[in-house]
């Protein structure tokens, strides 16, 4: 019996974790949209900005995170996230979780809610990640500051870097693993050998396109910055030779 997330950029692939949740008989909350988001989200978007005015800001690409894993959780942002999973905490499921982008945004603040739940983070090469837009692309409407751009591309590159960084800079939870896109697509048996490990139980295989890896290599925009190259290497993302 457990309880789980899945966190990640939007547009990292975070669906296909969801679905291969729903379709292993894991209750992911109703109701959903296409992408195996839980609805409605205007609690958590909410809860965003309840926790984003505690990050400090310290200009350019830098944020300290330090004072939300010390300081007490705001009661709003409690009564908040409560509400936005009333659904998933109220079910009788033996296994439930719940999937939205916007979790990785909170994340400091729901591993200290939920210590004990199984958290999958959900990696995606970024220059793939950016070519599509989310509603995380302007950390600023959720309560988050930052230096504001014109340039979309490179307003999703840093909000790319920032959930990156959110989620290396909190203390990492007892249930965690580690999971990129590519890998889900190009090895989904191995892939989900380690999910089973995981939750303990046994993984449905859903369809995975491998036309959705790489497309960055068609893209006639900026997708690729030099602040990506840390991240990447660390994820095992290789560096086209212009970049190393």
């Amino acid at each position: 019996m457990f309880l789980t997330t899945v966190i990640g950029r939007g547009h990292s692939g975070t669906r296909s974790m969801s679905h291969t949740l729903t379709a292993s008989g894991v209750y992911m909350g109703q109701p959903q949209n296409k992408s195996g988001d839980l609805l409605p989200p205007e609690d958590m978007y909410e809860a965003c900005r309840v926790m984003g005015k505690y990050i400090e800001y310290k200009g350019g690409l830098e944020w300290d995170f330090s004072k939300l894993h010390t300081m007490p959780i705001d009661p709003a942002f409690t009564r908040l996230i409560e509400s936005f999973l009333s659904d998933v905490l109220s079910s009788n499921a033996e296994n439930k979780g719940w999937k939205i982008p916007e979790t990785t945004l909170v994340y400091p603040w729901i591993i200290r809610m939920f210590p004990e739940i199984k958290y999958v983070f959900w990696v995606r090469d970024p220059r793939d990640c950016i070519i599509n837009g989310h509603l995380t692309d302007d950390l600023s409407d959720f309560g988050i500051k930052c230096d504001k751009t014109d340039d979309i591309r490179l307003s999703r590159a840093i909000s790319w870097k920032y959930q990156q960084d959110i989620v290396k800079a909190s203390p990492k939870p007892n249930e965690y693993i580690n999971i990129r896109f590519e890998d889900m697509v190009f090895n989904q048996d191995e892939t989900l050998a380690k999910l089973e490990k995981f939750y303990g139980i046994p993984m449905a295989k859903i369809e995975m396109r491998r036309d959705s890896v790489g497309r960055y290599k068609t893209d006639s925009e900026t997708h690729m910055y030099e602040f990506f190259k840390p991240n990447m290497a660390e994820l095992g993302y290789e560096l086209e030779p212009e970049w190393k």
